[in-house]
């Protein structure tokens, strides 16, 4: 298959491809406290806030397939989550772990030579010129190897025509397992996608397909049967046809690869038996710390701010930042900050795990200063 030129892939111009490739990590931010703390896996885990189910106006941002199976679902409050399941492991959101995994991630799939767009953390659509269903396949199931291999993680891979197939080709590979990838385009899209509600849509959200229904609009199939003037005078021009063409299988088969740049890096460790002596916690960190500025300086980057995360032996979890006194990459000016953050923690709790996060310069440079991670 063509790989296009490094020119075409870094373009910010939207370029249409023959195949459209929707990449989606499963439950994202789980996996990646599974990653740290292996003793997770299995267990019902949910992540959000930070960490106390209890807490007012905050909610899941990640449940884990466990969670999920008892009714807890991204978005849901909290509190809501906790009624469900009170013995579930409750975890705050590490953003600076979660970006550092995704941008690994993300950069794998780059290195396919295939122009890549970002969606998020988690998700992320490929464009690819050319190909045989077959090629087309073993490539998906390349990336998915090539990812869980290199980063732990693992995803399940779409393939279609526009980005929004591809997307709902996702929702058919995740009930397969074991193969994880799976093609959906004009050749069976009636016959998997006819008979479905039309929620199972991608963008068509309940109060849609409420109005739908209303309509006497239920099925894909029943869409497809509506008049386009029907949906423009329900919905207005532009829904209305958007509904009409999404029905059908269509959709954007655009990508616009635009190149990527870290905005921090971070390292952190899950220790086999907790850290208590103070000596013991900051040579860790100073390792950890000295792994992150060799990555830094090889990439030509400056650090301008550092960050502390520690999650003791009952999994509470923070993380404290402090910019350093200039941006450097100078171990001298680096790690005193590092030891001064474990300093500022509460003494004394036994130390599972520990991360290191450098905040990198940019050119419109606008960081915040010290303190505590916001949720």
């Amino acid at each position: 298959m063509a790989k296009v030129s490094e020119s075409s892939r870094r373009s910010p111009t939207p370029v249409r491809y023959r195949w459209l490739l929707h990449i989606d990590l499963d439950q994202f931010q789980v996996a990646v406290e599974r990653l740290r703390s292996p003793e997770l896996v299995g267990v019902a885990v949910i992540v959000g806030g930070n960490g106390d189910p209890t807490e007012a106006r905050k909610v899941v941002t990640c449940a884990s397939y466990e969670a999920r199976a008892v009714g807890v679902r991204a978005g849901m409050p909290l509190r809501a989550a906790y009624r469900k399941l009170p013995d579930a492991v409750y975890l705050p959101l590490d953003m600076a772990a979660y970006d550092a995994a995704s941008a690994q991630v993300m950069n794998i799939l780059r290195e396919s030579g295939h122009p890549i767009e970002v969606w998020g953390w988690d998700e992320a659509y490929a464009g690819v010129d050319e190909g045989t269903d077959a090629e087309i396949r073993t490539l998906a199931a390349g990336l998915r190897e090539q990812v869980a291999h290199r980063s732990g993680l693992t995803c399940r891979i779409g393939i279609s025509d526009n980005k929004q197939r591809a997307k709902m080709a996702t929702g058919f590979a995740k009930r397969d397992p074991a193969g994880g990838v799976f093609l959906l385009d004009s050749r069976n899209w009636l016959p998997l996608m006819g008979s479905a509600p039309t929620r199972d849509l991608w963008s068509v959200g309940p109060r849609t397909a409420e109005k739908l229904t209303e309509m006497g609009v239920s099925t894909v199939d029943e869409l497809i049967a509506t008049a386009r003037e029907d949906l423009i005078a329900r919905f207005g021009p532009h829904q209305g046809n958007w509904l009409y063409v999404l029905c059908r299988g269509g959709g954007d088969s655009t990508i616009t690869g635009e190149p990527f740049v870290a905005k921090s890096h971070s390292k952190s460790r899950t220790f086999a038996t907790d850290l208590t002596d103070p000596d013991e916690i900051a040579t860790a960190a100073t390792e950890l710390t000295e792994e992150l500025r060799a990555q830094i300086v090889a990439e030509g980057r400056v650090a301008f701010r550092a960050a502390v995360t520690v999650r003791t032996s009952t999994f509470y979890t923070r993380t404290k930042l402090q910019k350093l006194p200039a941006p450097s990459t100078d171990s001298a000016v680096i790690i005193p900050v590092v030891v001064e953050l474990l300093g500022k923690f509460e003494q004394g709790r036994p130390i599972r795990m520990l991360g290191v996060r450098l905040d990198l310069v940019e050119d419109s440079d606008g960081a915040a200063g010290d303190g505590d991670e916001p949720d």
